[in-house]
């Protein structure tokens, strides 16, 4: 059974880890039969947002709580998980993991990854695992592989904008539809835009399911 870690950012779209992303990718996961661990960073997120009016609101909230709503309970902190423990890490995406996360929403292709995020990562991809990044997570893979010196490959949808910040970090890009999954073969590295390009939950359910079936095919 292949042991994958799925990593959260929170919970809502604007805020934290988009919703449909997060569940379409577990939902896969179990249906293929892998043991997942989920887990999120045990900290603050970076603000909150009333999903309804779109406001952000005078509070602050934990993203490692607030993931456990979309993981019901069953959730770790990120920063005690190894490369080790895992076969293969996939990261939904989702405005908020571009806050909370890595801070691209805030400084774009200057932005920097929370430690034990990037650490991971960098675990995952020395030792050679297949790594799953949905939405604006290919864009925090790109900044983890520049920072190590290596070349790669990911996809920024057809958005110009994501796409010109990816090639900027000096990783490779190809277009793809929100039914489309890019594979960088050698890096292990299978990427997918979902709501960067989807209309609906089905569109973006479509790149999901495939990129969770070739993660799980990459794994040796």
């Amino acid at each position: 059974m292949p042991k994958v870690g799925v990593v959260l950012s929170g919970c809502g779209a604007q805020d934290g880890a988009e919703i449909h992303e997060s569940v379409i990718t577990l939902l896969a996961l179990d249906r293929a039969g892998a043991d997942v661990t989920i887990m999120a960073p045990d900290m603050n997120q970076f603000h909150v947002i009333n999903h309804l009016s779109n406001e952000e609101i005078d509070t602050s909230r934990n993203i490692l709580i607030e993931s456990a709503r979309i993981a019901r309970g069953n959730i770790v902190d990120v920063a005690t998980v190894t490369g080790d423990e895992l076969d293969a890490l996939i990261f939904p995406g989702g405005t908020g993991m571009a806050k909370n996360i890595f801070d691209y929403a805030m400084a774009g292709p200057d932005c920097t990854v929370i430690k034990d995020v990037q650490r991971l990562t960098m675990e995952i991809i020395e030792a050679g695992k297949p790594l799953g990044a949905i939405c604006i997570a290919p864009v925090m893979v790109a900044k983890v592989l520049q920072k190590m010196g290596r070349s790669g490959k990911v996809t920024g949808g057809c958005d110009k904008q994501i796409t010109a910040d990816i090639q900027s970090m000096g990783i490779e890009t190809e277009q793809a539809g929100a039914g489309d999954i890019v594979v960088d073969e050698e890096n292990k590295i299978v990427s997918t835009p979902a709501y960067v390009e989807a209309k609906s939950i089905k569109e973006a359910a479509e790149g999901i399911e495939k990129l969770v079936a070739r993660v799980l095919q990459l794994i040796g």
